[in-house]
């Protein structure tokens, strides 16, 4: 069995709120509970999305809270032409198509599912042409499974209940699923831990490997923090940056939302302390095996 080898990937369009920092120290404690290695990558393909300052600024909070990453920081950016030749390897197999549905035909058209939206094939079989144009995966009408170690057993139609996504982007810019199934490749990553509503992703980037002869990672899918109205923290919902003043008690708080028991002597301990008795003390079934947590108070 391989090393295991986890990643954190953020996105520099904000500073690290209380919900990515869950998400960072779990996938960081579950790696070195494992004596493995904790991987860094900046998700900056999607440059309308880019806050400058924003790169520096989570590195700044992530050590701070004392989730220092191993090696060299890959960033997304550098590695345009690994994604571009992936996508030669999906057109020379005749898996994706041309689509020219703008957002606003995707908006009327496009049928609910279990994990977002889900194009109905409008493109399919139009037989289009154009460098101006997306290029989507035909999705087969085939099941996929896996076994999740945070959410138990996910089943999908892929056809039906994904259905075919974008792999670029019309403005020719490579779209998440294809640049992330390839970076689990290149940086080796045994295990993935992410939040439950990255679960669609899941499907969408395993079918991907499976296409491109890639091993997929196991995953851990960990239940995404809401608040009161049951909204997600997110940088698009305005969910305040953590402080790093308060590091050691943002570290404590993600543990007890992780299901976690750390000792009241930790309250006043450093976040290297708090860290040191995380990572021997970690259980990871013992974190809520459900889609999100409720954040009651801040």
């Amino acid at each position: 069995m391989s090393r295991y080898r986890g990643r954190f990937a953020p996105t520099p369009s904000g500073p690290l709120h209380l919900g990515s920092l869950l998400t960072a120290l779990a996938s960081y404690v579950d790696a070195r509970r494992n004596l493995g290695h904790w991987l860094l990558r900046i998700d900056d393909l999607d440059t309308q999305r880019i806050n400058p300052g924003a790169e520096a600024e989570i590195l700044r909070q992530l050590e701070t809270h004392g989730l220092h990453w191993d090696g060299a920081i890959r960033r997304q950016s550098r590695h345009v032409d690994d994604y571009r030749a992936a996508l030669d390897a999906l057109m020379r197999q005749k898996l994706i198509y041309r689509c020219d549905c703008s957002r606003a035909v995707l908006a009327q058209t496009s049928l609910p599912g279990l994990d977002g939206a889900i194009y109905p094939g409008t493109c399919r079989n139009r037989q289009l042409q154009g460098a101006d144009l997306a290029l989507r995966v035909r999705l087969p009408d085939e099941e996929l499974s896996f076994e999740d170690a945070g959410q138990g057993l996910q089943r999908r139609n892929l056809e039906m209940d994904i259905g075919d996504f974008v792999v670029r982007r019309r403005d020719g810019g490579i779209a998440y699923q294809l640049a992330c199934a390839i970076d689990e490749h290149s940086q080796g990553i045994t295990n993935v831990v992410r939040g439950a509503d990255l679960l669609g992703s899941t499907f969408m980037q395993q079918h991907l490997m499976q296409q491109l002869r890639l091993r997929a990672p196991r995953y851990r899918h960990l239940p995404v923090l809401v608040d009161s109205e049951k909204r997600k923290f997110s940088k698009q919902n305005h969910s305040l940056a953590i402080a790093t003043s308060h590091a050691s008690a943002n570290l404590l708080r993600c543990l007890s939302l992780l299901g976690q028991s750390p000792p009241p002597a930790l309250a006043k301990a450093a976040p290297r302390e708090i860290l040191a008795w995380a990572v021997p003390h970690w259980v990871a079934d013992s974190v809520p095996r459900r889609p999100s947590i409720e954040m009651r108070t801040l």
